[in-house]
C-alpha cells in the first residue's frame, strides 16, 4: 500500500498525565531543564525559549503509569546538538536523577522515569549521510554511551546551567502495545508510516527517512490491558502535517478502517486502538 504520510511530517507537543503538580515542575524544569511556559491549576505547559513541547496535566490521585499496560512506553525530546545532550547528561547528574544510556548507530540517547514512571528519552541524532540503511531497513543497535566523549564536548557546564536551547523538539514516541502485527496494520496501512527498522518484539515506522517518528513494542505488555486513566500515562501526542490535502487523506484512510475521525479547528483528532488522543493539525 502507498505510504500517504508526507516526507514533511513532524511531531509536536505532547500530553502527558502526572499526579503531583509540584514535584512534575520540579522535576522537567529543575532536572531536565524544560522552561514553564503556562500554567493553570489543571496544567501547565512546558518547552524551550521557542516552542512548546510538553503539556503536563495535573490528575491528583492518580497512581504511576502501569508497565504492563498499552500506551507509553517514552516521549522522546531531540536536542538540536551534541553540546546539548552532554548538558542535559550533566543536569541530571548534578541533580542525582538515575539515567539509562545507548548508543543507537543513528543518535545518542539517555532515559529518564519521571515520578510517575512516565518514560523520557533524550537524544542527539548523528547526521544523516552517517545512517546505514540496507533495503529500506535503517540500521540500529545498543552500544555503550560514550560519556566521556559527550561531557567533553565544548560549553557543557555552562549549557547545564541553562534550560534546553531553542531548536529541541519531539523527536518520536515510543509505545507500548498488545499485538505488534495489530499496531503496525494500524500506524503503517491506516496512519500512513512506512516501517523502516525492527527488533524481537518491536517496530518502528517514520515519514521522510527518518529513523522512527513512532516505535511500538510488546516486551512487557503483550496482551496486556489498555492504559487506565487513573494512572499516569500518555493522554495526547500531536501529528503536524503540511497541507489540507494530506490531512484530509488521512481521514479518509481512518474512516475506512472504521476509526472516527473528529473534526477539529486547522485539523481532525483520532484516538488510536490504546486510547491515546492523536491531534492532527495543519503545519
Amino acid at each position: 500500500m502507498t505510504r500517504l504520510i508526507p516526507d514533511e511530517f513532524r511531531l509536536g507537543p505532547v500530553a502527558l498525565r502526572v499526579s503531583d503538580t509540584g514535584r512534575a515542575l520540579d522535576f522537567y524544569v529543575s532536572k531536565v531543564g524544560l522552561l514553564l511556559r503556562e500554567r493553570s491549576d489543571a496544567f501547565a505547559v512546558l518547552g524551550t525559549a521557542d516552542k512548546d513541547l510538553l503539556r503536563l496535566e495535573f490528575a491528583p490521585g492518580i497512581g504511576p503509569r502501569d508497565d504492563r499496560e498499552t500506551g507509553l512506553y517514552h516521549v522522546a525530546f531531540l536536542l538540536p546538538d551534541r553540546p546539548s545532550l552532554g548538558a542535559a547528561i550533566a543536569r541530571l547528574a548534578a541533580n542525582n536523577v538515575k539515567l539509562g544510556a545507548a548508543d543507537h548507530l543513528v543518535s545518542e540517547a539517555i532515559y529518564v522515569w519521571d515520578p510517575d514512571n512516565n518514560g523520557i528519552e533524550i537524544y542527539r541524532d548523528r547526521p544523516r549521510d552517517e545512517w546505514i540503511w540496507n533495503d529500506g531497513q535503517v540500521q540500529m543497535s545498543n552500544r555503550p554511551l560514550d560519556f566521556q566523549g559527550l561531557l567533553a564536548e565544548p560549553d557543557v557546564e555552562a549549557l547545564a546551567r541553562e534550560p534546553i536551547k531553542a531548536g529541541a523538539r519531539i523527536g518520536h514516541i515510543h509505545l507500548e502495545v498488545d499485538d505488534l502485527a495489530k499496531a503496525k496494520k494500524f500506524y503503517g496501512d491506516v496512519v500512513g508510516f512506512k516501517q523502516v527498522a525492527s527488533l524481537p518484539g518491536a517496530a518502528f515506522l517514520s515519514a521522510g527517512g527518518y529513523h522512527h517518528h513512532i516505535g511500538m513494542n510488546v516486551w512487557e505488555s503483550r496482551n496486556g490491558p489498555l492504559p487506565s486513566p487513573h494512572k499516569a500515562g500518555l493522554s495526547k501526542m500531536t501529528f503536524e502535517l503540511p497541507d489540507q490535502a494530506s490531512i484530509e487523506a488521512l481521514r479518509q484512510r481512518l474512516e475506512s478502517a472504521g476509526v472516527a475521525a473528529i473534526p477539529a479547528e486547522n485539523g481532525l483528532d483520532f484516538f488510536d486502538l490504546w486510547r491515546t488522543n492523536v491531534a492532527v493539525r495543519r503545519q
